[in-house]
């Protein structure tokens, strides 16, 4: 039910409880300790408890947190946001990825007086009954206003504009494909540039999911070093080194729009999550998480190619390096890949067998070649059970 947390993409090894988290480690409810390539899916970014983001959470919070109203601090972290962010002209925040993918749909059609929004097929945006990636419990009315088209492929985003015609609001799109299941495909960069000259000749929102990329791949926005920039962005996961809270950035053109919607939420203004993020932000900067993010991710990928082709096992190494996914080319059913990822786990490192992994600037050399020391064993395991190839 909870998708992450799903039995059936899981070894039935993997723990379900955890206990404690510090740096790049984590210890489930047993004891047992870990080196995490998963970093809770994506929102721990500097490490688990990095100091600077735990000390301005604990003072936000021993002023005040979920009250009346919102704290001066969420000034703070829009004028924050919309001075890192290129297109930023404003922010609004919330508390999950889907209430920002939610709302800037919202925003969209609100701005826009239009109803229809085109995704790729396979991309995740979120639970709401527009987006989840089951049916059950939704209604075909839910998605009568999405329209599919396939990644990378401008004729079929064409295509499905057509079929929208003048009610086209917008079109929503992630910074590459990272479908769970599937190899990772990084966007080429005259796709990104036709979805933008596609949304500004029919007058169209271009929404930019940044919700698992925002951070990890750029801090500005995971289009900006290709030179597109979106009308609305997503964000979450990373924005505040693991505290609950998500935002949308936008131009001028969609202000009106946002300024006209009612969302809401009990716990959206909740004052502690948004001090932990302006201090993610400041360190992100200060302490060069980029910069080490790629090297670990370098480091890791390297590893894992090197111990592959010595243990005559064809792999392939998709997607950035800060997000790395590996699958094996003779898998069929993620048999070779399942084995692998529980021999992982017991050998002291989570990660996942069908998701893309994340890395935190946490991981330190020593944690890398620790990780890859389990991961020749896991090598080791698969060419033992299945052979070579």
């Amino acid at each position: 039910m909870y998708g992450h947390q799903d039995a059936g993409r899981l070894p039935a090894s993997y723990p379900q409880f955890f206990e404690r988290s510090a740096g790049c480690h984590v210890w489930d409810s047993d004891g047992n300790e870990y080196i995490d390539l998963m970093c809770s899916w994506g929102p721990v970014l500097l490490g688990h408890q990095h100091p600077k983001v735990e000390e301005a959470a604990a003072a936000q919070r021993a002023r005040g947190d979920c009250q009346n109203g919102p704290g001066p601090v969420m000034v703070e972290l829009a004028e924050l946001l919309v001075e890192r962010v290129r297109h930023a002209e404003w922010a609004m925040f919330a508390k999950n990825g889907t209430d920002a993918t939610t709302t800037a749909l919202m925003v969209a059609r609100a701005a826009t007086g239009r109803r229809k929004f085109l995704a790729a097929r396979g991309s995740y945006h979120g639970s709401a009954p527009w987006c989840t990636p089951r049916l059950d419990g939704t209604t075909p009315q839910d998605r009568e206003n999405i329209i599919l088209f396939e990644y990378n492929d401008i004729a079929s985003v064409t295509a499905a504009a057509d079929q929208a015609g003048g009610d086209l609001a917008g079109v929503i799109v992630t910074p590459f494909r990272h479908d769970a299941g599937f190899d990772q495909e990084l966007a080429d960069p005259g796709f990104a540039r036709a979805l933008r000259d596609l949304c500004d000749r029919r007058q169209a929102a271009l929404v930019l999911d940044d919700i698992r990329c925002g951070l990890r791949l750029n801090g500005g926005g995971s289009w900006e070093p290709i030179g597109v920039d979106p009308d609305l962005s997503t964000w979450s996961k990373a924005i505040a080194n693991g505290y609950p809270l998500s935002a949308v950035l936008g131009n001028d053109r969609f202000r009106d729009g946002a300024s006209r919607l009612f969302v809401t939420g009990s716990f959206w203004l909740s004052a502690a999550a948004m001090a932990a993020s302006v201090a993610t932000l400041h360190a992100h900067q200060d302490e060069g998480a980029l910069s080490q993010l790629e090297h670990a991710g370098n480091l890791l990928r390297g590893g894992l190619g090197e111990q592959a082709a010595a243990h005559g096992l064809a792999i392939r190494q998709t997607g950035p390096v800060q997000m790395p996914y590996l699958t094996f080319a003779a898998d069929t059913a993620y048999e070779r890949m399942s084995l692998f990822a529980g021999t992982a786990l017991e050998n002291g490192v989570y990660l996942h067998p069908t998701h893309n992994w994340f890395l935190s600037a946490a991981h330190a050399d020593r944690d890398i070649q620790r990780a890859l020391e389990a991961t020749d064993r896991a090598f080791r395991a698969v060419r033992n059970q299945y052979g070579p190839g």
